[in-house]
C-alpha cells in the first residue's frame, strides 16, 4: 500500500501549527490510486453482505458513493446540521475546540441493515464514533468502518475499537 500512500500529500501546520495534515485529494485526483483505493475496498467488501454503503461528509460522500455503486448498494449520507431536508436523528460529538454534530434521516437505513461506514480518515476518532453510534441509534449494524488513512499516534481507530467497532485502514502516517 505504499504506492497509495506516497500519492497522499502532507501539508504542514493546517488547519494550526503543528499539525501535518494529511491531503487525500492528492490521492483522489490521480486516476490510478483512486482506481486502486476502489478496488480494494471493493475486494475487500463485495461479498460481507452489507446492505448499504454510509459516508460521512465529505470526503466519505466520495469514496462511499464510488464504492456503493462498484457493490451495487444504495448510498447514505451522514452530514452537518441542517443539510438534509426530511425528518432527522443526530449524535453530538466531541472536537479538541467545542463540539459538533452529525445528523443522517431517520428513515435512511431500516432496522438490522447491515452498513458499511466510510471515510477519509481517522485521527482522533471522534467524528468516525459519532457516525457508529448514529447508525446504531437508527437500528444500523455496523459490520465495519472503511478508511483510507489512521493516524495511529492520535488514538482513533484505538477508540472505535474499544468501543465494540470493526476498523480497516490501508495506510498509516506516524505523528501528527
Amino acid at each position: 500500500m505504499n504506492h497509495i500512500k506516497e500519492k497522499i500529500r502532507t501539508v504542514p501546520h493546517f488547519p494550526k501549527e503543528g499539525i501535518m495534515f494529511r491531503d487525500i485529494t492528492t490521492l483522489l485526483k490521480d486516476e490510478a490510486g483512486l482506481k486502486e483505493v476502489v478496488k480494494e475496498f471493493v475486494e475487500r467488501y463485495k461479498d460481507a453482505g452489507i446492505d448499504v454503503v454510509a459516508g460521512i461528509e465529505a470526503r466519505g460522500f466520495i469514496l462511499g458513493g464510488v464504492l456503493a455503486h462498484e457493490l451495487g448498494l444504495g448510498f447514505v449520507p451522514l452530514r452537518k446540521p441542517g443539510k438534509l431536508p426530511a425528518e432527522t436523528v443526530s449524535e453530538e460529538y466531541t472536537l479538541e475546540y467545542g463540539k459538533d454534530k452529525l445528523e443522517v434521516h431517520i428513515d435512511a437505513i431500516k432496522k438490522g441493515d447491515k452498513v458499511l461506514l466510510v471515510d477519509d480518515l481517522v485521527a482522533t476518532g471522534g467524528t468516525a464514533l459519532a457516525a457508529c453510534n448514529l447508525i446504531k441509534k437508527i437500528g444500523g449494524e455496523l459490520l465495519e468502518v472503511a478508511l483510507i488513512v489512521d493516524l495511529p499516534d492520535l488514538g482513533g481507530k484505538k477508540k472505535l475499537e474499544d468501543a465494540g467497532f470493526k476498523v480497516f485502514t490501508m495506510v498509516e502516517f506516524e505523528g501528527d
